[in-house]
Order: C-alpha cells, then structure tokens, then sequence
C-alpha cells in the first residue's frame, strides 16, 4: 500500500513539475533591461459589431522590464522590476478630427498630472515558477493605476509546460490551462470560474434573464527562456435570452512585445524578495495581484427628486399604456438605487395621489436596503384605506427579479403584525410564497426566514378552519412550488370544497413531472372517474389536465378516452377538444394518444362525434429565433350554457426553459337558477359565485370576486356597468441584470440590462336575462421597454452602448354565449391590436472634460393587429352570433 502511495505522490509531481533542470516558468538574465512595446485596446458594441463601428479607445506604452533579485537556491523565484513610459491614448481605428474624441489631448491633460506619475513609477512583481507570488506598488495609487499595472504583470505569469492550474491574477482567481506547443505556449481563462470581490446580480427566470458568455486567449512567444511577445484576446456577450438583438459584446485585446534589449542593472543581494523591495523604497508595498474595487462618482446626475420632476408625468395613469412609461420607471429605478433612505421618503411624500402607486413599484422594485426601509416607513399596513398602495409594495416585492432574506423577513413581520385588510392579509402569504421560491432557486432554501415562513405555509391549510385563510395558504404553497408540498396538495385534491380541490390540482400541473409520485397520479385519476364520489366539472376537468401534463401511461389515456360519451354533455366536448387540441399541437401527451388510438374502441365515430360549445385549443403567438410564445384557451359550460370555467395561459420558452408569462382564470357556479334550468350532476348545492384568478410570470395573485351568495348576485346584476374590473395594474421589473466585468488588461467594463413592463389586466362578466346571452372579458394593456448599457469608465475618459428595444400591446380575449336555445351558440374571440416596435442604439466616447463622440441609430416599424385563429367550429359560430344580432 505504502509503494502505491509513494508512486501517485511520484507521478503527481511529474505532472506538476517539468523535467529536472528545466524551467517552470519566463527567466530574466542578470545586467539586461527588456524593452517591451505594450497596448491594451478595448471595444464596445452590438454582438455582431465591427471594430471601425465600434466605441472604445487604446492604450499604448512603452514597458522596460529587468531583474532585480533571484533566490539562489532557486532560479524560478525571481523579482522583476517593470517601468511604464511614453503611454499615449489614441481611437480604436483611423478617424476624422470631428469623430475623434482625442484630437488635441494629451496624456496629462486626460489622466491629470497626479495619474500620470502614479502611471509611470516603477512597480514589481514576485515570481515563483512562474506565477505571480506578490505584486508590490505604491498603497497611496489610485486604484485605477495599480489595476492597469496589474494589467501589464498578468502577462509575465506563465507555465511552460501542460496543464490546468487555479491561478490568482488581475481578473480573480481562476481556472487556467495551459498547452505548450514548439516556442509558443497557449493560455486560456475560463472566465467564469473567475472569483472576484465583485459580484452583481440577475433575474431568476432564464427566459428573462441574460446571459454571459466569455472567453480568454492568451499566446505567448519565447525566444531565449523568456517572452518574445505576448497576446491577448478577451471577449465577453452579454445575451438578453429574450431579444438577442438588444445583445453587446465587450471586447479587449492586449500585446506585449519585445523591441530589444540593452544593458541593465545588476541584481540585488536580498533575503528575499520582500526585504530586497523595501531595501528599495520603504513605502512600496504587496497590494495583491487581484483588481480593486473602482469607486466612480456621476458628477453631473441629477438628483432623485430632480429626476423625478422630469419623469413625473410619463408615469401618471394615463401614460403607462406607452413605451415611455416603463422607459421612465427603469430610469427612475436606477436613481433611487443610488439614494438614501431620506431622499426615497420625500420622493414618496413629494408624488401626486395618482402617480404615486407607480412611485412605490419603482421603490419596490430597486430592492436596496435603502429603499425597503423607506417603503415599510412609508406604509401603514394598519390602515385599510392604503390596500392599493399596499398590494402594489406587495406584487413588486413578489416579481421581485433577486430578493434577499430581509425582503421576506419584512413580509413575515408584516404578517405577524396588525393588518387592517383581510385582502392584504391574504396578498402578503400568497407573496411569501413566491419569495420562497425564488430564494430557494437561488440555493437560500436553509436561510432561518425561509425555513421559518415554509413551516408556516406547509402548516397552514391544516392550521385553520376558515375557507378563506385555507384557500390563502393553499395559492402560497403553489407559489412556493415545494417538494414538500405534494402530499398536502395530493391531499386537498379530493376536497369537498370545490375551490381547494381547483388550487390543489392547479398547483400539483405546475411541478415537474419527475415528482408526480405514483400516488398523486392513482389520487387525480380517482378524481377524473368519480371512483369514491361525484365532483363538480371544473375540479374534473383540472384533474384530466394534471394525468394529461404528467407523462400519462396508455392505460390511464385509455381509459380516459372510454369516459367521453359517459360524461355530461359539455365535458364529453371539452375532453374531445382537449385531446385533438394535444394531437394537433403535438404535445407530449401526443405519442401516447396516437397509439392508444389506434385500438376502434377508444378511438371511434361515435366516441369522437360528441357535440357542444365547449373547447380547448392552442396555438402560436409569435415565434422568432430567441423565444416561442404559445396561448391555450380552455372553455367549460355548464348544460345551461352558463360559463363555468375560462382559461387563458401564455407561455415563454427561450433554449429550453419555460416561463409562464400569464394566466387569466375565470370561474362562475350556481348561476342555473337565472335562468330557471337544471344544475349539472353534483353542482345542485352550489353557492352563486363568479370570480377571476391571474397568475403573472409565474407569481399567483390574490384572486378577484365578481359576486359571492345570491343577494350579492343580484345586487351586482342591476348595478352592472359592463366595465372589467381591475385584476393587477402596474409597472414590473422583468429583467434586472448588472455585473462588473474585470478585464484581464485592468479594466473594467459594467453591464447593466433592465426590462419594464407597464401592464393592466382587468376582466369582467356580464350577464343579460332579457336577451339571454352573458359575455365574459379578459383585457391586457402593457407597454415593454428592455434597455442595456455597457460601459468601460477610467474615470478620466469612457466608452459605452447603449441598447433599447420597445414596444405597446393589447390582447382581448372575448366570449359570447347565446343561451336563448340548446345547443347554444359561443363566440370567442382573441384579438390583438397593431402595435409598434422601436429600437434604438447609441454609441458614445467621452472625456471628463465633458467632450464626446455620440452616434445614434433607430428603427421603427408598426406590426399590424390580427386575430388569432382558434378551431373552425367557433369561427362558424361566431358568424352564427353576429347574424343573430344584426
């Protein structure tokens, strides 16, 4: 045992090390100084930008290198001395005088005479076989000098033989390979393993989000032992996964190249290295070979209450159907990002009774420490008259794009605090939920509050007697989408209570299909075949979509094909539209279906020949290179023609990830006795009812009632103005990304992507006993604007892009019954209005003494309305439902 431990010890140090006598790494001869030709360029712009489009500048200078102490026992351990001298700044490319930013500057008038002898003082790098050992400079430099050496020494560290390596360097600590080939050595950097001091954040939803993609090149030449040249390529995209269009790249290039050498000074006698540099200048220092932090400081922003008055009125309520006013609510974020907790107070006390609810998404949605403080300062969760307020603080925390554990720490102390609305009550738990979610994707499942507020909702359905408070913990733990809630949604499926049995199901169609266990699939399809006891239509019907969404078995398909023809009349139809809709759509169920039905039984004239108004269909809404957008409208009658169930679902999927963008739910019960008509099989006792149910980028929120109880029913009949009522309105973060990218030449780039939406979903139901026809409506309003900006800042003089993509939309989705006869005539409708796209680019180069380069571009095109096709049978009818009332 002990040989073989001796022989792995042996063959890991053959790989590690090179051949005795061999170097590790670059050595510097005594008495030499190396002059060294050194440029560092950096470049902006769109992903598939050109370099003579491009903004950015280059950096040029002059590097003398030289040695000033070796370990004797050692050759690999060296100090190196370096010099910068002669820098220039000069464009990216050949321009005009009026293109060129740095037409007559000079390097002092750009750094400033107090950087450029920063710049220019000597500095020294400690290597040991090759690698970085310390980085030794002045501790009084600005930060921004010693990175941009940093920048220079990086390119000294090398290892001349094969292998992968974690290396410290100016870009972070990270994992390195190296491929030696004849007299030239590859190097490349696997960026993202790169740890740095600064981290940013992104959206959680991948659809949303953006993504980052980097690479790191280096190729040195040898010639003597030592570097001949090197250069370096570095390239990071920034992909929003959404619209790649609105993409942009960093680029930076780095050469470092020999001109000659000539003679130099001798090497010093020294313990080591550390002794020999403060034998040389006692205030010379190890600093670290990782980048430091860079403070910048606007010195030309406005003020948060300065902005405000400028973006005031686009975000009054009548303006946030406009792509300005998620344009304005993004500025306004990023504002309130960089002010105290005080200024955020006197904006909130400052804004107008109507703009103000569009103040407090915007607080919201900044999720600073800062801006939560100033929110629940703000907020009197006691006082019912502020419920508006209230919930829109509640549905930006729950779209929240990178919460924390505070943010759901407030929540819970709100919870557990007096509330003077049961409907806030309500929104906080159901958006405790969703922030459980999010902070479990995020690895933060084991955080105190987290695991304080899930045992709080895994026991809360249990915990009350109360159909409201049961139904409020039961949409929080289908927000919360735990593991750990199955059995209790497994549970709750088989509920005498009609609306438990809908969350419960609904909920369990959301997880993934790995964790439907054989016992939830025995539970829903007991449900779906009434085998213990009759339940209403609608809980049937959501169990058929949970067997047909969890990789169903052909005997479950079978058998659910036997039970059309068995059914009531209007479910027989809806389950014949809804297994057409999955073979025309090709959905996954789609394979299993085929080959059940090729057996006359299942699948047969009488079987499939079952008449009705209800429906199920899907189909695209858009599809491009970057996402597919899917809709389904699933339509449920009652035999008396009344409405029971309308769903409406649009989908995002971006490169295999799925988003649901949004759904609108419509449920009605007990309306039979209108219009003096016999109630469905198990519905006879069924309260009067009617309400609506949205789920908005996979946050649920709190549901609508229209009516609730006969005598409120009529009350609402003769009071009926036909005008939706409001679900949810307001502006949401949608993308929020932002990172510093630390470049391998010192610099650093930031990149900042957000995405607005202005939206106003409303819904309503009307009812008329005169004309015998009710008429159910889903509204949507909204307004996208996504905005990027990429940035390299020195402070004294930066290039950026900036990106923007814009658009307003409105989807209606209509229905009509005609319930004057059987079988009665429906009408549904899905239109979308022609709306307008714009994008716009702009370019810039600048100094700090306030002279720049701008180029700017834009394009606007108008995408012409239409009406999304649903199946022939409803096309038919709706002329049938216009003939009728012409």
């Amino acid at each position: 045992m002990l040989t073989v431990a001796v022989f792995l010890l042996c063959a890991a140090s053959c790989v590690a090390t090179p051949a005795s006598g061999g170097a590790s790494g670059p050595r510097l001869n005594n008495n030499q100084l190396y002059k060294f030709s050194y440029t560092t360029e950096v470049l902006v712009d769109r992903a598939r930008g050109s370099k003579e489009g491009s903004a950015g500048y280059k950096i040029s200078s002059d590097v003398d290198v030289n040695l000033v102490w070796r370990d004797p026992s050692n050759k690999d351990e060296q100090l190196i001395q370096l010099k910068i001298s002669n820098v220039r700044a000069d464009p990216l490319s050949r321009r005009s005088e009026k293109k060129n930013v740095f037409h007559g500057t000079t390097v002092e008038s750009l750094m400033g005479k107090t950087r450029q002898a920063a710049l220019t003082k000597p500095f020294f790098v400690h290597l040991r076989n090759g690698k970085v050992k310390a980085f030794y400079s002045y501790w009084a430099e600005p930060a921004l000098i010693k990175n941009l050496k940093r920048g220079v020494s990086s390119l000294l560290q090398l290892q001349l033989h094969t292998g992968k390596v974690i290396e410290n360097d100016v870009s972070g600590r990270c994992i390195v390979v190296y491929q030696p080939k004849n007299n030239q050595v590859t190097r490349t950097k696997f960026l993202e393993t790169c740890q740095t001091a600064e981290t940013g954040f992104t959206t959680h939803s991948q659809v949303l989000g953006v993504t980052r993609k980097s690479s790191s090149v280096t190729v040195f030449t040898l010639e003597d032992g030592f570097i001949r040249s090197a250069v370096a390529e570095e390239k990071h995209l920034l992909i929003v996964n959404a619209y790649r269009s609105s993409s942009a790249k960093v680029l930076s290039r780095q050469s470092f190249t020999l001109v000659g050498t000539e003679a130099g000074p001798l090497e010093m006698a020294g313990k080591d290295a550390a002794v020999v540099v403060k034998s040389i200048d006692a205030k010379i220092a190890a600093v670290g070979i990782k980048a430091e932090k860079i403070k910048t400081r606007c010195k030309t922003c406005p003020s948060l209450l300065e902005h405000w008055q400028v973006l005031q009125n686009k975000l009054e309520p009548g303006s946030l159907s406009k792509a300005t006013a998620p344009r304005s609510f993004l500025a306004l974020i990023q504002s309130i990002r960089k002010a105290t907790k005080n200024d955020i107070l006197k904006l909130l006390k400052s804004a107008s009774k109507t703009s103000l609810p569009q103040v407090v998404d915007a607080v919201t949605s900044s999720q600073t420490t800062a801006s939560l403080d100033a929110m629940i300062e703000f907020l009197n969760f006691t006082d019912a008259k502020g419920m508006v307020l209230q919930e829109r603080f509640l549905y930006a925390c729950g779209f929240a794009s990178h919460p924390d554990e505070r943010m759901l720490q407030t929540l819970l102390d709100i919870f557990k605090g007096k509330i003077g609305s049961p409907d806030i009550k309500e929104s906080v738990v159901i958006i405790m939920g969703a922030l459980v979610r999010k902070l479990c994707q995020k690895g933060g499942c084991d955080l105190p509050t987290v695991v304080e507020v899930k045992k709080m909702i895994l026991e809360g359905p249990d915990s009350t007697q109360k159909e409201s408070e049961v139904q409020m913990f039961l949409l929080a733990l289908k927000n919360s989408l735990l593991p750990e809630a199955i059995p209790i949604f497994t549970k709750y499926t088989e509920s005498q209570v009609g609306a438990y049995s809908t969350i419960a199901l609904t909920s369990l169609q959301r997880y993934d299909v790995t964790l439907m266990t054989d016992e939830v699939k025995k539970t829903v399809n007991r449900i779906y075949h009434q085998n213990r006891r009759i339940y209403e239509k609608n809980v049937r019907a959501a169990a058929a979509d949970v067997i047909l969404t969890s990789k169903p078995s052909n005997m479950e398909i079978k058998n659910l094909l036997l039970s059309i023809g068995h059914l009531p009349h209007e479910m027989n139809k809806y389950m014949l539209s809804k297994v057409l809709d999955i073979l025309r759509f090709h959905l996954p169920a789609s394979k299993v279906l085929r080959q059940v039905m090729r057996d006359m039984i299942s699948h047969n004239y009488d079987r499939f020949s079952k008449f009705g108004s209800s429906s199920s269909y899907s189909g695209f809404m858009a599809q491009s290179v970057d996402v597919t957008s899917t809709y389904s409208l699933d339509i449920l009658y009652s035999g008396s023609g009344i409405l029971r169930r309308s769903n409406m679902n649009i989908y995002g999927a971006s490169k295999g990830a799925m988003l649901h963008g949004l759904q609108v739910a419509i449920e009605a019960q007990g309306l039979e006795s209108l219009i003096a008509t016999t109630p469905d099989e198990g519905e006879g006792d069924l309260e009067s009812f009617a309400g609506m149910s949205a789920l908005l980028f996979d946050v649920q929120l709190r549901p609508v009632t229209f009516f609730k109880g006969y005598s409120d029913l009529m009350s609402k009949m003769f009071s009926m103005t036909g005008e939706p009522m409001n679900v949810v309105k307001g502006l949401i973060l949608l993308t929020d990304h932002s990172e510093v990218i630390q470049l391998q030449s010192g610099l650093k780039a930031s990149g900042e992507f957000q995405g607005g939406l202005a939206i106003d979903i409303s819904g309503g139901m009307e009812i008329s006993l005169w004309y015998r026809e009710s008429k159910t409506s889903v509204n949507n309003r909204g307004a996208l604007v996504v905005s990027g900006n990429v940035t390299v800042d020195m402070d004294f003089m930066s290039a950026g892009l900036e990106v923007s993509f814009g658009t307003e939309a409105s989807l209606d989705f209509i229905t009509t019954v005609q319930f004057s006869e059987y079988p009665f005539l429906v009408c549904m409708q899905m239109d979308k209005s022609t709306f307008p796209v714009s994008e716009y680019i702009k370019k810039h180069e600048s100094l700090s003494s306030g002279k720049s380069v701008v180029s700017r571009k834009s394009h606007k095109l108008l995408v012409p309305g239409s009406e999304f096709p649903l199946h022939q049978e409803n096309s038919n009818m709706c002329k049938k439902v216009f003939d009728s009332s012409s």
